[in-house]
């Protein structure tokens, strides 16, 4: 009964019973409204026709005398609880409502319980009006009717066979409507039964989905309605959210586990030359002041290595916070001629090649530009030879600027290069974090940007950095802090 198919069962039954008693109930009501309309009709004619033909008293004696003649001959006249089947009744009555009786003839038991189931005939007589009275138990119509002497008679007559012709139609009506209930009882529960199939593959697929079986999908039905295939399709695209938002998180926890594995594994390395020098010198085992000198010197350089890496960490996190920048325009050919010059400064033996002439601005965070240029820098300097020329161009195209970092080094493999913005990634386990170039990427990436690369063996290296000029997809909760 909790059921779907079983409500939408007993709801349909229970409108068609409505409608089944109110369909009954008018057409008997209408049968009964005609059939005393007609029985009505001949009794006022029947008492029009006695007051207009204005009959005597020995009219109405002969008439009673035949009446009750007749009423003789039929079976059971002396009982009034068994009275004949006559369909008319007629009686005369006197002032006290009493039967007359006319001649040597006394009136019937018929006559005597028409007398005496009419209170007032008088008043009957001047209203004209038809009433219902009863008569050993069956109903009748009678009016009243005043002569022209002033006496009064009673006219009825019988509606036994209108009140047995709606028993008859109300058992008809009652069997032809509980035949009705049960066929749309069978049809509402095979209709449901199909119409909700849909609605039961659903419950198939989330109980798969439940148990572990996250690619199962609602199947399509050619015959389904309109608001279950929409449902359908809105449930799949749901589910296929849920999909791909559970093997999101399973990346994330990979890409999580790997960050803190690679992150303890580059930490527990400078963590180890500390805790070894400084075990030396609580030993006593650093006499000579040059001993001391150069493991004091190698404890600040791993501990600035340390601090390197920490500050590189926290600005990744910032990034993956989607921060929200110091936006302002930002001169980018400015920016590059600056880190040639930083590079210039650092290794002056190295052929640089600049192209950055003119204003460049570009929307963007000032500090954020300045570190992607000195990571990509750095990752030239730390990755190829002191020789080997490098090429930094910055220039406009349609609706956005574009950065290049180009040099003539080794250039990296095809499985490298597709790696080479991983976090804690070094070619070759050479030196450095493997965070510089995870950190350009995170950087243009809040910028609304990308970053690419073109390299192969023997190549070079060329990094490509395209920015929107207007800041374009710019945007995230902010983060405490600049980059």
């Amino acid at each position: 009964m909790h059921s779907l198919r079983a409500r939408l069962t007993l709801v349909n039954v229970a409108l068609l019973a409505l409608g089944i008693v109110a369909a009954a109930a008018v057409s008997l009501m209408g049968m009964r409204h005609y059939v005393l309309a007609n029985v009505d009709t001949q009794l006022a004619t029947s008492r029009e026709s006695l007051e207009r033909m204005g009959f005597t008293m020995k009219q109405i004696e002969y008439l009673s005398e035949l009446g009750v003649a007749l009423d003789k001959l039929s079976p059971g006249s002396g009982d009034t609880k068994g009275l004949p089947s006559a369909d008319s009744v007629f009686v005369a009555v006197g002032p006290a409502g009493k039967p007359l009786a006319i001649g040597t003839l006394e009136p019937t038991a018929r006559q005597r319980a028409l007398a005496d189931a009419v209170d007032d005939p008088a008043a009957l007589a001047a209203s004209g009006d038809p009433h219902d009275v009863t008569l050993g138990g069956t109903p009748y119509r009678a009016v009243g009717a005043r002569l022209k002497d002033g006496t009064t008679v009673l006219l009825a007559t019988s509606t036994e066979s209108l009140h047995s012709g709606i028993k008859k139609a109300l058992k008809l009506d009652a069997a032809f409507g509980v035949v009705l209930l049960g066929l749309l009882a069978v049809l509402t529960m095979l209709a449901a039964h199909h119409r909700l199939r849909p609605l039961e593959d659903m419950v198939e697929t989330a109980s798969a989905i439940a148990e572990g079986d996250l690619t199962r999908r609602v199947p399509s039905r050619p015959d389904a309605v309109t608001e279950t295939e929409q449902l359908r399709v809105a449930l799949n695209s749901m589910l296929h959210q849920v999909e791909s938002a559970f093997e999101t998180r399973e990346r994330s926890e990979d890409r999580l586990r790997r960050f803190v594995a690679d992150a303890s594994h580059e930490l527990r390395t400078p963590l180890s030359a500390i805790r070894g020098y400084l075990q030396l010198y609580d030993k006593g085992m650093l006499a000579d002041p040059e001993e001391r000198t150069r493991a004091w010197g190698r404890v600040n350089a791993e501990t600035d290595r340390m601090s390197r890496l920490v500050d590189e960490l926290l600005t990744l996190a910032r990034l993956d916070q989607r921060p929200e920048l110091r936006l302002r325009d930002v001169d980018l050919s400015r920016l590059v001629r600056e880190a040639a010059d930083d590079l210039r400064a650092q290794d002056p033996l190295r052929p640089l090649t600049v192209h950055a002439d003119g204003p460049l601005l570009v929307r963007a965070d000032e500090s954020g530009l300045r570190k992607v240029l000195g990571n990509l820098i750095t990752n030239v300097r730390v990755h190829t030879p002191p020789s080997t020329p490098v090429t930094l161009e910055a220039e406009r195209t349609a609706g956005s600027v574009r950065l290049r970092v180009t040099d003539e080094g080794p250039g990296l493999t095809p499985e490298d290069a597709t790696r080479i913005f991983d976090r804690f990634f070094r070619t070759g386990g050479g030196a450095g974090s493997g965070l510089g170039l995870a950190i350009v990427r995170a950087v243009v990436t809040a910028h609304g940007g990308e970053v690419a690369v073109r390299t192969a063996p023997g190549a070079g290296l060329a990094v490509v950095v395209t920015l929107p000029v207007g800041g374009e997809g710019i945007g995230g909760p902010p983060a405490p802090g600049p980059l």
